[in-house]
């Protein structure tokens, strides 16, 4: 079962080592996330008559904006580390990246690629949403083999062995934490259930109005509510270190709060109001 495997296997950060070239877990999740993005993105396109060539394109650029944006942001997070291991920063092989600089680097990216080749943002940013669930719920195990992002010291069966090395200091005298890699794998396989579900009913039913919301921008502040919302609950049990506290929370809980606070508000002013969000 998985959650004995998970209780009793310690998980090395290298797949395997040929030489002097070393293959990473992390780095073999990061390329099946982005493979299989850009798979299920080609085919919800497709359902949209996009052609696959505008997604490659797209996806090239996302790759680079999205991992520039993820790693800054992580850089940010732990800035009193890098400033005294600068080298370190562009060891991202070793694990590091922040997906909310991902993902606002990427909506830069997007508008710009938008803008540029006249697409329409919201439909780009609907296509796009349900692969980059999918890609965190598959991404999110290269922390596990690189025993990060762990959560508070737990004793239920599937808490995972963490090294002593790996361990924050107050919590030495713990073996077990919680997966909270896995508790945002499998909620972003949900999320990404729940986008391809919406995007199958409003394209092959025809349904291109959900809930008086053009169906592009209810997808794509969909996947931003849902994400954000599990992202704030397991940042409760999160230990690992961000860029400080926000009234009270963690910085990247406070961020999770106030997207969550702003797509509930677009929704519901769309909504009741008459006039629909367009």
């Amino acid at each position: 079962m998985l959650t004995n495997f998970l209780h009793t296997y310690n998980p090395q950060p290298i797949l395997i080592e040929i030489g002097p070239i070393s293959i990473y877990w992390y780095g073999l999740f990061m390329v099946l996330a982005l493979f299989a993005g850009l798979l299920i993105s080609i085919r919800i396109a497709k359902w949209h008559g996009i052609k696959k060539d505008v997604i490659y394109d797209l996806f090239f650029y996302l790759i680079i904006g999205g991992f520039i944006g993820a790693r800054l942001f992580y850089v940010l997070y732990n800035v009193n580390y890098f400033w005294q291991n600068p080298v370190d920063i562009i060891k991202i092989w070793q694990g590091g990246i922040a997906i909310h600089g991902a993902l606002i680097f990427g909506i830069l990216v997007l508008w710009w690629f938008a803008r540029k080749h006249k697409f329409d943002f919201w439909k780009l940013s609907a296509i796009i949403a349900p692969g980059v669930a999918l890609g965190q719920a598959i991404g999110r195990w290269g922390n596990y083999f690189n025993q990060e992002l762990f959560g508070l010291p737990t004793d239920l069966p599937w808490g995972i062995p963490i090294a002593l090395a790996n361990r924050p200091e107050v919590f030495e005298n713990f073996e077990y934490f919680h997966p909270t890699f896995l508790y945002e794998s499998i909620g972003s396989l949900i999320v990404f259930i729940i986008l391809l579900i919406l995007h199958y009913y409003a394209v092959k039913r025809k349904k291109y109005l959900i809930f008086n919301i053009k169906y592009s921008i209810f997808i794509t502040l969909d996947y931003v509510l849902l994400y954000s919302i599990l992202r704030f609950f397991i940042e409760f049990i999160r230990i690992d270190p961000t860029a400080g506290n926000i009234f009270g929370m963690r910085a990247t809980q406070g961020l999770s709060l106030a997207i969550i606070i702003t797509s509930i508000i677009i929704c519901v002013t769309a909504v009741f109001k008459d006039k629909k969000l367009t």
